[in-house]
């Protein structure tokens, strides 16, 4: 076989191998470094290249389009897998975090912060949910992701949540529709106004099963990539964010559907 030959099969080898080389996202500089091609075959291969993508630039658009619906299959992958690691953590939950039906036929699980105000544009979205879908099981987890003060308020609502959870829904909606900033003052107040008095709340807040009880659900959310609230998980997926109602209720007539947040 002569030089010219190997120079045509090597062109054609290229030019049809091309698109799928960059659609799978694989680096053309290792193949040209490869020991098989000369130094002429290496010029002549990146002027293939070079003159490839200027005719046909639309295969860089299709190229990274496929890495990104690669990376984003890989990430709901790796997504599942985190929420069914920790799934007795995040839809086992202790008395009075439930709210709507505790046998409901979709868990809906809200990861909240009582500084978020986000949460408190989002709490609507809950109420509405829990009034027109009565096979709703809403769950709360308490992650006091924005300082200090986040972390006091939810102390104080721990604490209320071991000595009256069946008044845990009323407080939280208290709580988080409350203006100002929810620390541990305003949280003590809130128990207040329920019948709970901060003698009563002080040695549980104090107790290490709080700060574990907090650690717990930090942890849980920090295995499923979520940093910021409100989030949310519905059977495999995290939707991080105030989605809003329209998103929320996709996502559950979804499970309905197919098992699944995404159909």
């Amino acid at each position: 076989m002569t030089q010219g030959t190997d120079r045509m099969d090597l062109k054609r080898s290229i030019a049809a191998g091309l698109a799928a080389l960059l659609t799978a996202s694989v680096a053309i500089a290792p193949a040209l470094a490869a020991p098989k091609f000369d130094a002429g075959q290496k010029t002549e291969i990146e002027s293939i290249v070079r003159n490839y993508l200027i005719t046909h630039p639309e295969v860089l658009v299709e190229a990274i389009n496929a890495l990104e619906a690669k990376r984003n299959a890989e990430a709901d992958a790796s997504q599942k897998q985190a929420i069914a690691d920790n799934a007795k953590a995040i839809f086992s939950t202790p008395q009075g975090t439930v709210l709507g039906n505790p046998k409901g036929d979709v868990t809906v699980v809200e990861f909240f912060d009582y500084n978020c105000g986000y949460c408190r544009h989002a709490m609507s979205d809950m109420e509405t949910l829990l009034k027109t879908d009565p096979k709703i099981r809403f769950v709360l987890k308490e992650i006091p992701v924005l300082g200090p003060q986040s972390v006091e308020a939810s102390r104080v609502s721990l604490a209320f949540r071991k000595l009256r959870p069946e008044l845990y829904a009323e407080f939280h909606r208290k709580l988080l529709g409350s203006r100002g900033v929810a620390d541990e003052k305003r949280a003590i107040a809130v128990a207040a106004e329920l019948g709970v008095s901060a003698d009563a709340l002080k040695p549980v807040m104090a107790s290490p099963e709080i700060a574990k009880d907090i650690a717990g659900d930090n942890e849980v959310a920090a295995a499923l990539g979520v940093s910021g609230t409100p989030s949310y998980v519905i059977a495999g997926k995290v939707l991080v964010g105030a989605v809003g109602l329209d998103n929320l209720e996709a996502a559950i007539k979804n499970v309905r559907t197919c098992g699944s947040a995404s159909c």
